[in-house]
């Protein structure tokens, strides 16, 4: 029987941008490009986006996910991206780059993104401050009765 001589399958190949947690630089928007915010991820490596043209223009587009962020960059509603904007076709656009939640969180602090915009910081962000309240109402309480029923 002949020996194993690759390093592994495709569960090694799939954890290779594991070095993507390290710090970057913050890339700031240029000519034909505009920061926007998901709001539905429709398949096929497209999703729907609320462009952020001024503060008074929120458009709706249409947004293609580029080949090299398919499959290796996770979007999930709610995420900052930066789009380029095709210049024969105004209602769509193509995903350049996900801004991770600290760095949409320093585009807020630049005045980049408008305050009207809630980021969603997902797990990560922790709790906001709506949630530190601790509402009781958060919760269901069962009575002895009914954990017995069960």
């Amino acid at each position: 029987m002949p020996k194993n001589k690759g390093k592994g399958g495709k569960n090694r190949k799939r954890g290779k941008n594991e070095a993507d947690d390290e710090k970057r630089e913050l890339i700031f928007k240029e000519d034909g490009q505009e920061y926007a915010q998901v709001t539905r991820m429709l398949g096929n490596g497209r999703l729907e986006a609320n462009c952020i043209d001024n503060e008074n223009n929120i458009r709706k587009r249409l947004c293609h996910i580029r080949g090299k962020m398919h499959k290796k960059v996770w979007i999930a509603n709610g995420d900052i991206i930066l789009i380029g904007l095709r210049d024969y076709q105004d209602d769509k656009a193509d995903v350049i780059l996900k801004y991770m939640p600290d760095e949409a969180r320093l585009l807020k602090a630049y005045d980049e993104i408008p305050e009207s915009i809630r980021l969603n910081e997902g797990i990560a962000g922790g709790m906001d401050d709506d949630d530190a309240d601790g509402d009781a109402n958060d919760y269901v309480h069962f009575e002895d009765e009914d954990i017995d029923r069960i």
